[in-house]
């Protein structure tokens, strides 16, 4: 009988990764080796560790990049909080061109926009019914116009998602502070979530109560945060009547702040929280960043920041507009370190997104392009110290699908894997990602290059979970080791890409 097998790494010949046959003359043998090759697809995923996002939250994340609009009467009174006296007079956007800010927002990379339907001072954007303190009474359009309803048309068109954010806190309401003001604050999101097509994300500020008009008692209101607004049964109107929509607060719960608006997320990022004793405009911005290691529900963060030193449309700060390299240094720190981008584009008096904003937003896009335009990893070949069998195999780490993934056998909880990258190669990017769906579990890991005949180390760090992009200087090298020494289960590893980005 004239046959040879090659074995390597023979104690994963149950999961047969790495058995190769080169010479099948006898009969007996192709069928051990079919045999075996059918073997290796009967190997069981990973069970999912720990919690695990939902559909809503599992479509958040692969947002990423998303734009904020603060629009309202602030918009021309030249404030950042309205006191809620302003007249509906003020608002008057001659050119307000909702198409512009979709086109914007698609030609800039973005998924989707979130608008202030309503802010602290009170004034809707769309013509709501329980309010006279709204755009119905404005001279915009004689009174006839709907901000929110532009918005969605020119949402559809771009093929962007839209969101809301209605402001807990309405200086301008009478009745704010009372228990019918609840009643009012639901029947407004039920206008929200009712007339204007699905939405995203439903955001709830964590501003709320201090002085205010109050329908004229100018007087200083205070509530108690964790209970004034029902919450639970707040969130059960988004749940009911918008299932695939996601809620932000300080403590979610789909979705948390990162706990301070610099654009910073924390290099440590657990997308999990403790968050039954937490509620919106709670002081948790201390935990808010890291999240917590033993959570028991998943809520990822947000990164919300404004392209101005504002959140409204102040003429004065035309110059003071991010540049596009402080852009894209936000990018690393926010997507880059397992959070959203919520990026805020306040429109002007005109009801237009500012040339300068523009213009740093293309070029930022732009410097993106460039950072990641072609992946070095793709389609090379990987080798793993330990893995699960053929569906588990770490090739798959490279090969552009979002759906497989490396993983180790159950209880191998360190591990190491090796993209070969053919020959000597300029690296200064990596992306790692987890595959969420069976949860968040890298504790440590670090990423190290083969120069000559030793590694060297490029970066370490603690958490990966959605997506992680770190950059470090030039190396050439022909294979990139990523070396996982702590997770709290087995890991599982969807995509490593590799970038030589320009100008360095």
């Amino acid at each position: 009988m004239l046959f040879e097998i090659s074995v390597l790494r023979t104690q994963r010949i149950l999961g047969c990764s790495f058995i190769k046959i080169y010479k099948m003359k006898n009969l007996s043998i192709i069928f051990l080796a079919l045999f075996l090759s059918y073997s290796c697809t009967d190997v069981k995923p990973p069970e999912p560790f720990g919690p695990v996002p939902s559909e809503r939250q599992l479509a958040l994340h692969e947002m990423e990049y998303y734009m904020f609009v603060h629009f309202t009467v602030n918009t021309f009174t030249d404030k950042e909080w309205g006191f809620g006296d302003e007249k509906e007079s003020v608002f008057n956007p001659a050119e307000l061109d909702c198409r512009q800010w979709a086109k914007v927002a698609k030609e800039a990379g973005m998924k989707g926009i979130i608008i202030t339907a309503k802010h602290h001072d009170g004034f809707c954007l769309w013509p709501s019914d329980y309010t006279e303190h709204s755009v119905k009474n404005s001279p915009w359009k004689d009174g006839k116009g709907d901000v929110l309803r532009e918005l969605r048309q020119a949402c559809n068109e771009f093929g962007l998602k839209m969101g809301v954010y209605l402001s807990p806190w309405d200086r301008n309401s009478a009745i704010y502070g009372t228990p019918e003001y609840l009643e009012y604050y639901r029947n407004q999101l039920n206008e929200l979530l009712t007339n204007y097509g699905d939405i995203f994300e439903v955001w709830f500020d964590g501003a709320n109560g201090g002085d205010g008009y109050y329908g004229g008692a100018r007087e200083t209101r205070r509530i108690d945060n964790k209970t004034y607004y029902d919450w639970p049964n707040t969130h059960k109107i988004v749940r009911d009547l918008q299932p695939m929509a996601c809620m932000f607060s300080d403590a979610g719960p789909d979705i948390r702040w990162v706990g301070n608006e610099r654009g910073m997320g924390s290099l440590t990022n657990w997308c999990l929280l403790k968050k039954d004793e937490m509620y919106p405009g709670g002081n948790f911005a201390r935990i808010l960043g890291e999240g917590h290691e033993d959570g028991n529900y998943w809520v990822p963060a947000e990164v919300d920041v404004s392209i101005r030193p504002g959140w409204f449309y102040h003429q004065k700060q035309d110059s003071l507009v991010r540049s596009p390299e402080n852009l894209m240094e936000l990018y690393y720190s926010s997507v880059g370190r397992n959070s959203n981008l919520l990026l805020n584009i306040p429109p002007d008096s005109r009801g237009l997104l500012h040339e300068n904003d523009m213009k740093s937003l293309m070029k930022f896009r732009e410097l993106r392009e460039n950072e990641f335009e072609t992946d070095l990893a793709n389609g090379k070949k990987a080798i793993s110290s330990n893995d699960r069998g053929r569906d588990y195999k770490p090739s798959n780490v490279c090969d552009g699908n979002p759906v497989t993934f490396w993983a180790t056998p159950d209880n191998v909880t360190d591990a190491q894997l090796i993209i070969k990258l053919e020959e000597e190669t300029e690296v200064n990017r990596i992306v790692i990602q987890e595959y969420i769906k069976l949860g968040q579990r890298v504790q440590a890991f670090k990423v190290e290059a083969l120069v000559g005949k030793d590694w060297m180390q490029l970066i370490d760090g603690t958490t990966i979970g959605y997506k992680v992009i770190r950059k470090f200087p030039v190396i050439k090298t022909s294979q990139i080791k990523l070396t996982i020494s702590k997770a709290k289960d087995c890991p599982v590893i969807s995509n490593i890409e590799l970038y030589r980005a320009p100008g360095e």
